[in-house]
């Protein structure tokens, strides 16, 4: 048997149900290399075993795959558009009680800052963010909350002063922040979508994936939305062909169904 990539995709399938095939080859390859080189292992087939009977090296190997660059209040112009137009055209539209699903989520920076975002229209415990991740690991450091000076660097200084406690070098996010959002796996490549969403955000996500993987997940976010709902994506991104799937392109970053 030849223990080449191809074979390495199916057996990383088998163990963690990650679909390499819908990410770009030649970026993944080089990181899945660049790590296995490091644990100083030599071919797919040994790497694979230590996958199995490690499981300090499995959660590395997840941890490792999965992108996790993310900040509060990512291209604040964008945020500010959310909070000028989105939600109160959502509140208007759907009431009070509004189905947000943050999109591969990484460590809670972006649920986070949409609950904050959402207490300058609703009382905060009319709000419930769904937030999903493939990686377990990092939903877990987002159920800890606790984050470097850089990353929240972004966010409004009265939503720091009010919701976060310095600990350290570090800062806190505060539990009635945490209380607003539910954190689940999920996977956008096989798993089933909610339904009914107001208001889908991921962002900065899709740009790791083939064309063939964004078309058919913007095809699922908008039968997740309901009516009018709008998805909310990263900036450096783009729905070519928005218009055939049945989004209205509100802006460069909204996109209406």
């Amino acid at each position: 048997m030849t223990y080449d990539y191809e074979w390495f995709k199916k057996a990383v399938f088998d163990l963690t149900k990650i679909n390499l095939t819908a990410y770009k080859e030649k970026q993944m390859k080089r990181r899945i290399d660049t790590l296995i080189n490091k644990n100083h292992i030599v071919g797919y087939d040994k790497y694979v075993a230590e996958l199995k009977n490690d499981k300090s090296k499995f959660d590395e190997f997840v941890n490792y795959l999965t992108i996790n660059v993310s900040e509060f209040y990512r291209n604040p112009g964008q945020w500010d558009i959310l909070d000028r137009e989105v939600f109160p055209y959502s509140i208007n539209k759907y009431g009070k009680n509004l189905k947000i699903w943050s999109a591969a989520c990484s460590t809670g920076d972006e649920p986070y800052s949409l609950v904050m975002a959402l207490t300058k229209h609703l009382p905060l415990n009319q709000i419930r963010i769904h937030a999903t991740d493939i990686d377990k690991q990092v939903i877990a450091k987002a159920k800890v909350g606790l984050y470097s000076e850089k990353s929240i660097a972004a966010v409004p200084a009265e939503f720091k002063k009010k919701f976060f406690a310095q600990i350290g070098p570090s800062y806190q996010i505060s539990d009635e922040i945490k209380r607003q959002v539910d954190f689940k796996e999920h996977n956008l490549l096989k798993d089933p979508y909610p339904s009914g969403c107001h208001l889908i955000v991921c962002r900065n996500v899709l740009i790791y994936f083939t064309e063939e993987a964004k078309v058919d997940i913007y095809k699922k976010f908008y039968h997740s939305l309901t009516p009018g709902g709008n998805l909310f994506i990263g900036s450096t991104e783009q729905i070519i062909n928005h218009a055939e799937i049945g989004y209205n392109r509100k802006n460069s970053f909204f996109y209406q169904k």
